[in-house]
């Protein structure tokens, strides 16, 4: 799919108990100046994986992106909003090694699928809240991303039912501190929907009506959230897409088209690559 690139693994971007975080950052051969960088931030539930599941954002760099797959701290050994500390974290640090690197630092795209979509989700919605900053990586720079792309995340917790809500063992109950009944308020503070504002990043969010572990309408209540502020959001709904997973390779067919890569495309090259109007 792309024709190489120069490899950068196990960067260090901060450090979180006693823990050294980092990243695995990807960029073009021989581009014609500084690259846009796509944050790509891995999903499993806030419990499983880590950022050599990176499968969607790779084309991109024969597009003249570089590609950044991040670590970050997992449940149960760390609740929220430890995880959004260090997506935050690996933002600066790519910010203040532009240079070494050849990146465009002012250009930083968010891009997640499931839990890592939430977590883009909470990029995008919080580059102003210096309470949800964290101490870890590189203080003084700014964590704020121009763009996120979204992909099937939950965007209001404090929504979900059922047993994943109420199952101390789940993967929701591990992130949020415990059962939702008893930390409505850790899973307010821990959603998307909680933040949206008319200074929110552009948003483009993407979810299959057949999805069945995160439905359709947690994407939905985040586009009307940021819409109702006055964001930048267009939300695009694939039709037959399930839950892209781990456990599924990326082969679902509804999710494989044309259409939905044009659309990331375009999306990124608009707010990522275009040089600002004057």
């Amino acid at each position: 799919m792309h024709s190489g690139y120069v490899a950068h693994r196990d960067l260090v971007y901060g450090h979180a108990d006693g823990l050294e975080l980092t990243l695995d950052l990807y960029l073009p051969r021989g581009p014609i100046r500084s690259v846009p960088i796509i944050l790509y931030i891995h999903g499993g539930g806030w419990r499983a994986l880590d950022k050599g599941w990176c499968p969607y954002p790779m084309r991109f760099l024969d597009l003249e992106y570089a590609v950044a797959s991040i670590d970050y701290r997992l449940v149960p050994q760390a609740a929220f909003p430890a995880q959004l500390h260090d997506c935050k974290a690996a933002v600066r640090w790519l910010r203040a090694h532009a240079d070494e690197y050849g990146l465009w630092g002012d250009r930083i795209g968010a891009w997640g699928d499931s839990a890592g979509g939430h977590l883009a989700a909470m990029l995008g919605v919080t580059g102003d809240r210096p309470e949800l900053e964290g101490d870890s990586g590189t203080p003084g720079v700014s964590s704020a991303v121009q763009a996120v792309c979204d992909w099937f995340g939950p965007a209001d917790l404090a929504s979900i039912a059922g047993e994943m809500a109420e199952d101390p063992e789940s993967f929701l109950a591990q992130f949020i501190g415990g059962p939702l009944s008893q930390n409505r308020e850790s899973a307010r503070a821990a959603s998307p929907v909680s933040y949206a504002s008319a200074g929110a990043a552009p948003f483009l969010i993407m979810h299959g009506d057949v999805d069945r572990e995160v439905p359709l309408s947690q994407s939905v209540a985040l586009y009307e959230a940021l819409w109702q502020a006055g964001a930048d959001v267009r939300l695009h709904v694939v039709h037959g897409g399930a839950h892209l997973s781990y456990l599924r390779r990326p082969t679902d067919i509804p999710w494989q088209t044309q259409e939905v890569w044009q659309m990331v495309e375009a999306f990124f090259w608009r707010h990522l690559m275009c040089d600002p109007a004057p």
